[in-house]
């Protein structure tokens, strides 16, 4: 097969992906992600290799193999080191933000009450790549982290609290339960309004109003006139 003289593709590419079809297209982008990280790093280091220029930054030390799930299914590319100073090619960074959101998507789906075996299977129809249960349920525990660190956030001073809730079913000791969701909103000096916590509880009840409202003092709320 032929193709036009002014593409700009490589010859070879074309064909693998003419014969091939989607399933090949894996290893062109492979290809050629990791000729634009090289040129990146060319560009980083100011130099070319085996290059002798006054301009240069330092050196190449050689390459990181690093795994990516992509929506074409899991691709290894070849990551350029340099000896010196930090770098990291931006040609791989909208892959690495596919790799998050495929986390965050098997996170939300085990936390909407999705098995671990079923969002495993979704992923491999979705994507072409296989996903183990441990790999969804270290996924969701990158949620607890985030929410953990926002629990616990320092507050500052509030101008004004407001205090609401609501009731849903909650799985306790493997029985489902109706349970209070405590959220409190605060407003700051500058205006803007914002979630300061949520907390859930049995009941409505004054004593976990007071126990909530503490936990928030501690996080060194304040409320100034």
């Amino acid at each position: 097969m032929t193709y036009q003289t002014n593409c700009t593709l490589p010859e070879e590419l074309l064909e693998q992906i003419a014969v091939g079809g989607l399933e090949a297209v894996p290893e062109p982008i492979r290809i050629l992600i990791n000729e634009a990280m090289k040129l990146e790093r060319e560009q980083h280091l100011e130099a070319s290799p085996y290059e002798r220029t006054p301009t240069r930054r330092g050196y190449a030390n050689g390459y990181k193999a690093k795994t990516v799930k992509t929506r074409v299914g899991e691709i290894e590319f070849a990551i350029p080191q340099v000896r010196e100073g930090d770098f990291y090619p931006g040609a791989l960074e909208k892959g690495l933000r596919s790799e998050r959101a495929l986390t965050l998507a098997m996170a939300e789906m085990y936390v909407q009450g999705v098995s671990t075996r079923r969002v495993a299977a979704i992923t491999q129809q979705l994507c072409g790549t296989a996903v183990t249960s441990s790999q969804v349920s270290r996924a969701s525990a990158l949620l607890d982290e985030v929410l953990e660190a926002w629990r616990n956030r320092p507050l500052g001073e509030i101008s004004y609290l407001y205090l609401d809730a609501r009731y849903e079913n909650v799985r306790m000791d493997g029985q489902m339960h109706d349970a209070a969701i405590l959220m409190v909103a605060g407003v700051g000096p500058d205006g803007k309004r914002c979630i300061l916590g949520v907390s859930v509880s049995l009941s409505e009840a004054s004593l976990h109003w007071r126990t909530f409202l503490e936990s928030l003092v501690e996080r060194s709320m304040s409320v100034c006139s």
